[in-house]
């Protein structure tokens, strides 16, 4: 039986591993795992792309934390070393704000510092310091079911207008563990596709769907009813008619926090010369 996932470091322990697969460890502020695949063929087991698959776990993200700053400072480090160094960036929040589990992407895009337009408008004292800012948009165009629009035409549209370098996917993710439901983060320079870690699959946001670098982001805020089954029994459950997808009783709070956090680190990233000061306060 083959449990949902979104998280390369879960897919990596359930497969065999191969030659082309590389892990390293690190961090301060997180426990950072990092899973270099080296080509399609070596992913293949994993069920993942070519790339890099970077894995933030602390505890519970909606905890409120005194390491918050050091968590921002690390996350935007890692962000930052997938990104090109120059170019406008793209910040897509996917999701529906009208399902608790599933608004991370909206609500963390909402805390990230549009400035595409910020150079053109504004002058005078200003000018030095907006003319150091790097130009970043911000869409959340909602999902399919209210739009009917796919989140990758959508996206793919505002590419071809604006020519971003880069493209920064937020979206919820699943999971296969209850230890890293709401206390991971996971960066990947692969591109994303909505939905995939609950069987609703949708168009992916890739470099081959949009012609410029994807680097998805996400927070896993359900898993499987059979995954927590035999996470504690020890034992596979008999089959369901229809599997449910379990969230924590305190989404609401996971959802608030990781998109603060998501957008503290986001900000950092893209924005270098403002400190944790300037972007907490953007998204407080």
């Amino acid at each position: 039986m083959q449990y949902r996932t979104d998280l390369a470091v879960e897919s990596l322990a359930a497969a065999r591993r191969s030659p082309g697969i590389e892990e390293h460890r690190r961090g301060k502020a997180f426990s950072i795992t990092e899973i270099r695949i080296a080509d399609d063929e070596s992913g293949r087991p994993l069920g993942k792309a070519k790339g890099r698959y970077i894995t933030l776990e602390s505890e519970a993200l909606s905890r409120f934390s005194d390491d918050g700053e050091a968590r921002a400072q690390e996350l935007a480090g890692e962000l930052r070393e997938l990104l090109p160094a120059e170019g406008c960036v793209l910040v897509t929040g996917l999701g529906n704000t009208e399902i608790t589990p599933d608004a991370l992407g909206p609500r963390t895009a909402s805390g990230v510092l549009a400035t595409r337009h910020l150079q053109q408008e504004l002058s005078g004292e200003d000018e030095a310091f907006l003319r150091s800012l790097r130009q970043v948009c911000v869409i959340a165009g909602g999902v399919l079911g209210q739009t009917g629009i796919e989140s990758a035409e959508l996206v793919l549209a505002v590419v071809r207008q604006i020519r971003p370098a880069a493209v920064i996917a937020v979206d919820a993710l699943a999971c296969s563990s209850l230890e890293r439901l709401g206390t991971t983060i996971q960066i990947a320079d692969t591109g994303i596709a909505p939905g995939s870690g609950v069987a609703n699959h949708r168009a992916a946001l890739d470099a081959g769907t949009l012609g410029v670098p994807v680097i998805a982001v996400g927070v896993p805020t359900v898993i499987g009813m059979r995954t927590i089954a035999e996470d504690l029994t020890g034992k596979r459950p008999l089959p369901l008619r229809q599997d449910m997808m379990v969230t924590p009783r305190d989404v609401d709070r996971l959802i608030s926090q990781a998109a603060k956090l998501l957008a503290c680190g986001i900000n950092l990233a893209l924005q270098p010369q403002m400190t944790y000061a300037d972007v907490a306060g953007i998204v407080a």
